[in-house]
């Protein structure tokens, strides 16, 4: 029965929120979902480039609009799901993202962010994407710390580690590893 919940709202005609990666979003990478994972656990976890914190936070609505539907996230702890709302909740918050803002637009504003502080051009604000636009610009052109992210990053990079490990021993879900448990509501 609870499987049936997620296509209960497709029946309805509404999609679940999605977000499509730019072509530069994750530099030659060959699974998307790693690299984001790596990459966004990299970047909020050290000091670095503020395009860099841009990018991991675009990366992190990305992941957390696809953890809900996206059959790769079964095999992660639900803590995971809970983990990358709570990050999402306050990189949105952080940057004054106007409430009720589609994952999508949050990212492409993110990545667009981050492309034009490595380029050395000012930041363009979509409209209606921020609720207070002074505020928003001083704060994407030097983020703020965002320890939930960071933490919630490094949880699903554990986890990636987690299992990779399983795979490569054949312990897998289910088995003597343990842990999985699945992203769907």
């Amino acid at each position: 029965m609870a499987m049936l919940l997620p296509l209960a709202g497709c029946a309805t005609g509404e999609l679940p929120p999605s977000v499509r990666l730019p072509a530069d979003a994750i530099p030659v990478a060959a699974d998307p979902m790693r690299s984001a994972i790596l990459g966004s656990a990299y970047a909020l976890g050290q000091p670095g480039a503020p395009s860099a914190k841009l990018r991991a936070a675009a990366l992190v609505e990305f992941m957390a609009a696809d953890y809900r539907w996206g059959v790769r996230w079964n095999e992660y702890t639900p803590l995971t799901g809970l983990a990358l709302d709570a990050a999402r909740d306050e990189i949105r918050t952080a940057f004054g993202v106007a409430p009720g803002a589609s994952p999508q637009a949050v990212a492409d504003g993110l990545f667009g962010a981050s492309r034009a502080l490595e380029r050395g051009n000012e930041i363009f604000l979509p409209p209606g994407l921020f609720t207070e636009p002074t505020q928003s610009l001083a704060r994407l052109a030097s983020p703020p710390e965002l320890p939930v992210a960071s933490r919630a990053t490094a949880l699903a990079e554990r986890e990636l580690y987690r299992i990779e490990s399983e795979r490569q021993s054949g312990g897998g879900p289910g088995g003597s590893g343990g842990g999985g448990g699945g992203a769907h509501p």
